[in-house]
C-alpha cells in the first residue's frame, strides 16, 4: 500500500526552556535528597505529560500550602508566587525551594523597584494566569494596572502627572504587545518602560520560528498544554503569519486525522513546556500513516542554561 506523501517542518528552537527545565530539574532532585513526597504548589509547568511523570516519582501536586503537611518540602512552580505565599511559608517553618524562572523574578524586580521609588505600575499580561497573579502579588493591592488588550489600553485614564511604568508577562505574543505597549505610549506620553524586553528570549525564538515556517504550511500543529500561555500565542502566531490551520494539540493521540484532509505539508513545534518526546510521539503517529520526510528550521540555538538552587547541585 503507497501512503501519501506528507513532509514535515520542524520549528526550532521549540519545546522546554531554561526555565522549565530548571524548575523540572528542581523537582526531580528534590525527590532524590528529601525522598517521596516532595509537595509542589500549582503545576510545576503547564503540561500534563510531565506533572503525571512527576507524580509517578512521588511529587505531590496541590493548589494552595494548607494542603501541605508540615515537615516536608514544598516547591513553587516556574510561573512565580506572591510574596504572601513566601511569607505564609516562612511563618509556618516549611522548608521551601522556589523554582520560579529568573526571567519573571527579574520582573518581580522591576515591579518592586518601580512601587519602592512611587511609581504606578502598569502590568501587560492575562488574569488570572499564576504568572500574573504572582507578580501582581509582589505589590501592595490595588498597585497594580493590569491591561490584557488593545481596547483596555485605549481606555486607561491616567493623570499626565503620574509616574508610571509598564511590565509585561513574559510568555506573551511579542507582536500583539508591542501594539498594546505602542498604545500606552500614545495614552501617557512619559511612560517608562523596562531596559531590556520582559517577553523572555525563549518565547520570542519560538514564536519567530513559527512566523518564519507559518506561510510554507498548509497545516501548523503546536504541541502544547491548553492552559500553557506561550503554546496558546505560537498558534496565534501561525494563524497571523499565513498558516490559517493552525491547531494546539496535547499529543498524538489528540490529532484529528480526518482534519489533516489534503494536507502536504506539516509545521510542528512545541511550547516551552512540552517535552522533546511528545514531538517525537507526533512524527511516530505520522509515519503509520504518511510517507514522511522531515525539515529542520533553526533560526537560532539557544545554550542558556539556568541553575539550580544551591541545596541541589550536587544531586
Amino acid at each position: 500500500m503507497n501512503l501519501p506523501d506528507l513532509k514535515i517542518i520542524l520549528a526550532a528552537p521549540r519545546g522546554f526552556c531554561a526555565g522549565v527545565d530548571r524548575a523540572i530539574q528542581i523537582v526531580d532532585k528534590a525527590l532524590q535528597k528529601y525522598g517521596a513526597p516532595v509537595y509542589v504548589r500549582h503545576e510545576i509547568v503547564h503540561n500534563k505529560y510531565v506533572v503525571d511523570g512527576l507524580k509517578e516519582k512521588g511529587a505531590v501536586f496541590v493548589e494552595e500550602l494548607d494542603e501541605v503537611p508540615d515537615g516536608v518540602p514544598v516547591i513553587f512552580s516556574a510561573h512565580g508566587v506572591a510574596k504572601a505565599v513566601f511569607k505564609e511559608a516562612s511563618d509556618r517553618g516549611l522548608h521551601y525551594l522556589d523554582a520560579t524562572c529568573p526571567l519573571v523574578t527579574k520582573v518581580h524586580k522591576e515591579a518592586e523597584h518601580h512601587n519602592k521609588i512611587g511609581r504606578k505600575v502598569i502590568l501587560i499580561g492575562h488574569a488570572g494566569h499564576a504568572e500574573v497573579v504572582g507578580t501582581m502579588g509582589q505589590l501592595p493591592e490595588g498597585e497594580v494596572i493590569l491591561i490584557e488588550n488593545e481596547e483596555q489600553a485605549r481606555a486607561i485614564e491616567i493623570s499626565p502627572e503620574t509616574d508610571i511604568a509598564y511590565t509585561t508577562q513574559t510568555t506573551l505574543s511579542v507582536d500583539e504587545t508591542t501594539d498594546i505597549i505602542e498604545i500606552l505610549k500614545q495614552q501617557i506620553p512619559n511612560l517608562r518602560g523596562p531596559r531590556r524586553e520582559d517577553i523572555c528570549f525563549a518565547t520570542t525564538n519560538r514564536q519567530q520560528a513559527v512566523k518564519t515556517i507559518a506561510p510554507r504550511c498548509d497545516m501548523l500543529m503546536v504541541i502544547g498544554a491548553p492552559n500553557s500561555s506561550n503554546s496558546k500565542r505560537l498558534v496565534e502566531v501561525a494563524a497571523l503569519g499565513g498558516c490559517k490551520n493552525a491547531m494546539l494539540v496535547q499529543r498524538a493521540s489528540e490529532i484529528d486525522w480526518e482534519a489533516m484532509g489534503e494536507v502536504t505539508t506539516l509545521g510542528i513545534s512545541a511550547g516551552a513546556s512540552a517535552p522533546e518526546v511528545l514531538v517525537d510521539e507526533v512524527i511516530s503517529a505520522c509515519r503509520q500513516r504518511y510517507e514522511v520526510t522531515v525539515e529542520m528550521e533553526t533560526i537560532t540555538k539557544e545554550t542558556l542554561i539556568f541553575k539550580v538552587p544551591p541545596e541541589l547541585r550536587n544531586i
